[in-house]
C-alpha cells in the first residue's frame, strides 16, 4: 500500500482536530456550543477554511453525532463480549449499559438522543447501535419462546407504520448475519420492540435530565425494578 500524499495527511489530521475539538465544546458546553465559529477560534483558523471539510455546521454535527454512536456501541460491544453468549443476559446488559453512559455522557446523548438533529428512536437501524441492540434482540427471538401480542391488539392505526417498520428490521438483521426464524419477527413482536425501546428511552431520559414526577434516592433500584417488569411481561429474567 502506498503512503498518503502529504497534502492527504495534512487533510486528514485537520479533520481529525476539527472533530476532536467538536467533541471537547460538546462535553464541556452542550450541543449549542458546537458552532463553525467557536470550532475556528479554538483552532485558531478562520470559520469559512472548515467549509473545505464540512458543507455547513449541520454536516458537522452529523459527522459529530456518528462519532458519539459508534463511541457508545463500541463500549457496549466490549461490555457484553465478557458475558455468555445468551441473548437476554446481552440484551439486559445492553440497557444497563445504555443507562450508564446516559447518565455520564449527559451532552453525548442529549444530541444523538435529544436533539432535533438526532436520533430518539432506533430509526437508524443500520447504525453501530442500533445493529448491536438489534443483534441482541434477535438472539432473544431465536433462542426464547417469548410472550408476544398477537398481530390482532395492534392498533390498525399503527399497522402501516409498523410494517414498514418491520421491513426496515428484517434487512438489517439479515445483513447483521443474525440467525433466527424469520417468521417470529411478526407485526406483534415489532409492536412489543417499538414499546420496549419507547419505555427504555423514556426511562433514561426523564433520569438524565432529572425529570421524575418525585425525587428518588435509589434511582438504580427504580432502573432495575422497570427492566425486571419488561422481562417478566415477556417471559424472560433479567438475572
Amino acid at each position: 500500500m502506498t503512503n498518503p500524499s502529504r497534502r492527504g495527511r495534512e487533510r486528514a489530521a485537520t479533520d481529525q482536530d476539527i472533530r476532536r475539538t467538536a467533541r471537547a465544546l460538546l462535553v464541556e458546553q452542550g450541543p449549542e456550543a458546537v458552532t463553525l465559529r467557536a470550532i475556528a477560534r479554538e483552532l485558531g483558523i478562520t470559520a469559512p477554511a472548515l467549509y473545505r471539510y464540512y458543507g455547513s455546521r449541520d454536516d458537522l454535527v452529523e459527522h459529530l453525532r456518528a462519532d458519539v454512536v459508534a463511541d457508545l456501541a463500541a463500549g457496549l460491544a466490549e461490555d457484553i463480549a465478557q458475558l455468555p453468549d445468551e441473548g437476554a443476559l446481552q440484551l439486559f446488559a445492553i440497557c444497563k449499559g445504555f443507562r450508564r453512559w446516559a447518565l455520564t455522557h449527559t451532552k453525548e446523548f442529549t444530541l444523538v438522543f435529544a436533539s432535533p438533529s438526532g436520533d430518539d428512536t432506533l430509526s437508524r437501524l443500520d447504525e453501530p447501535f442500533g445493529r448491536i441492540f438489534l443483534a441482541a434482540a434477535g438472539r432473544v427471538l431465536a433462542m426464547h419462546d417469548l410472550v408476544t401480542p398477537s398481530n390482532d391488539v395492534v392498533p390498525a392505526e399503527l399497522r402501516d407504520d409498523l410494517t414498514s417498520f418491520q421491513e426496515e428490521l428484517l434487512a438489517v438483521l439479515k445483513e447483521s448475519g443474525a440467525t433466527f426464524p424469520l417468521e417470529k419477527l411478526d407485526l406483534g413482536v415489532t409492536y412489543l420492540m417499538i414499546q420496549f425501546w419507547a419505555r427504555l428511552y423514556g426511562h433514561v431520559t426523564l433520569e438524565v435530565f432529572g425529570n421524575y414526577p418525585i425525587p428518588f434516592s435509589k434511582p438504580d433500584v427504580l432502573f432495575e425494578a422497570m427492566l425486571a417488569d419488561l422481562a417478566r411481561e415477556i417471559g424472560l429474567s433479567t438475572e
